[in-house]
């Protein structure tokens, strides 16, 4: 078995969920980066603060620059400054083309923002001239990632929940959904629906599940058949025992001392039809059953059709038969009794439906890696829409020339049944001369 489903799961499971977390901390990093910015709207507001303070600082405004930030501080509960800052130099070589250097310690509105900080940054817009920055201490309502802990939560713990539940029931469904047609399709083959099927159910699906719906096609296909040809078997034994039964009924209730003999007679004949019968039916149920495939030994079917030949030749000395067969032909891996059978009762129906003094002709033939076996009767054959069931249990065709009291018709479905064993062919046509032309095709190995 190739244990596709082991490959789906170890590529789902092991494949899929470390590619699902590792997209997931990939998504989990850019939405913190993304969320590690002030907003557009906020930046605006801190840079219109920024010129404001600047415009007021160039012009000497110092008492409405001092309004400006009390104003800020108080409406936005921050700290916040004007203020320029020189360091002054002390050992080392001082810079070239430059009288000072500037010192900066609030950090750019366009940087990122630690999301981890307890407190919040120092915020410095530099005015464009004076080396004086404007200093805010980031408004609380301007902090970014406010929703962080709740967005990281989110999306550590509820997404791959999610993901993971959503996963469970697809692989729930992946494989319940086959196991539920096959429980449904056991309920109704338990119910009596032998035709009920599975696989045609699962689409293209090739893996363990098909197979056992395969399995359970094929254990449906040959218990419904057994079934419904046990009952066919014991409904047409049945009728078939009807006659002889009632035939021996009478010549039981009919005895008398005068007619014992004949009534004896016409009991042993009874007895020894309905035996023949019982024993037919059972070896045809066997067969129908069991269907065994016999291989055990090489046969040579000239020799078998010679001695097959000599006995009918003895019980029909009236009709004439004619063997045109090779001098040999050896087949293998095969059966004396089941092909003997088989032929022997072809044989006999053609003798049988053959009229008083008219011929059976055998022919066997070479054919590429199996012998053709034709045999040719001068009866009046076969209807045609009956040649496709003369091989059928108990059928017989409805004409008095082909009647007989000993005739079940299980002849020919036993020995379509004994060639089968042997993995041999049979079929039966109208000869153009006229007369059924039965063909049996059996392999040479």
């Amino acid at each position: 078995m190739n244990r596709k489903i082991l490959w789906k799961l170890c590529l789902i499971l092991a494949t899929g969920l470390v590619a699902f977390f590792y997209a997931l901390n990939a998504l989990t990093t850019q939405t913190e980066e993304s969320m590690s910015f002030i907003a557009d709207k906020d930046r605006m507001q801190l840079k219109a603060w920024g010129n404001e303070a600047e415009r007021l600082y160039l012009s000497g405004q110092q008492q409405q620059l001092e309004n400006l930030l009390n104003t800020i501080k108080r409406e936005e509960n921050t700290r916040v400054s004007v203020a320029g800052f020189k360091t002054i130099h002390i050992a080392g070589e001082y810079p070239k083309n430059s009288t000072g250097i500037t010192y900066h310690y609030g950090r750019s509105i366009d940087w990122k923002i630690h999301l981890y900080f307890k407190s919040n940054p120092i915020m410095e817009l530099p005015f464009s001239q004076g080396n004086v920055s404007f200093l805010i201490q980031l408004p609380e309502r301007m902090r970014p990632g406010t929703y962080w802990l709740t967005t990281r939560m989110a999306m550590q713990i509820f997404m791959p929940l999610a993901i993971l539940i959503l996963l469970s029931v697809l692989l729930y469904r992946h494989i319940i959904t086959p196991l539920r047609r096959l429980d449904k399709a056991t309920t109704a083959f338990s119910e009596g629906d032998y035709n009920v099927r599975v696989k045609k159910h699962l689409g293209n699906r090739n893996d363990e599940l098909s197979h056992l719906a395969s399995t359970f096609d094929q254990m449906a296909s040959r218990i419904g058949e057994l079934i419904l040809n046990q009952r066919e078997l014991i409904s047409d034994l049945s009728h078939e025992l009807r006659t002889p039964l009632t035939r021996l009924d009478i010549a039981v209730n009919s005895f008398e001392i005068q007619e014992s003999q004949y009534h004896l007679e016409r009991i042993s004949r009874e007895s020894q039809h309905i035996r023949k019968l019982v024993e037919d039916t059972l070896t045809l149920a066997w067969l129908e059953n069991e269907k065994p495939i016999i291989q055990q030994e090489d046969v040579d079917l000239v020799d078998l059709l010679d001695v097959l030949i000599d006995d009918a030749k003895f019980e029909y000395p009236d009709r004439k038969l004619t063997l045109d067969c090779p001098s040999n032909a050896i087949i293998h891996n095969s059966s004396h009794k089941a092909l003997g059978s088989a032929i022997e009762n072809v044989i006999r129906n053609a003798l049988r439906y053959t009229p008083f003094g008219k011929s059976v002709q055998v022919e066997l033939t070479p054919c590429d890696q199996h012998y053709c076996l034709n045999i040719i009767d001068q009866g009046p054959g076969i209807p045609e829409q009956y040649l496709a069931r003369i091989f059928n249990p108990f059928f017989r065709v409805d004409n008095a020339h082909m009647t007989e009291s000993d005739s079940f018709g299980l002849g020919l479905a036993l020995a379509k049944r004994h060639l089968n064993s042997v993995r041999a062919k049979i079929s039966a046509d109208n000869h153009l001369k006229g007369g059924l032309m039965v063909t049996i095709i059996i392999p040479m190995t």
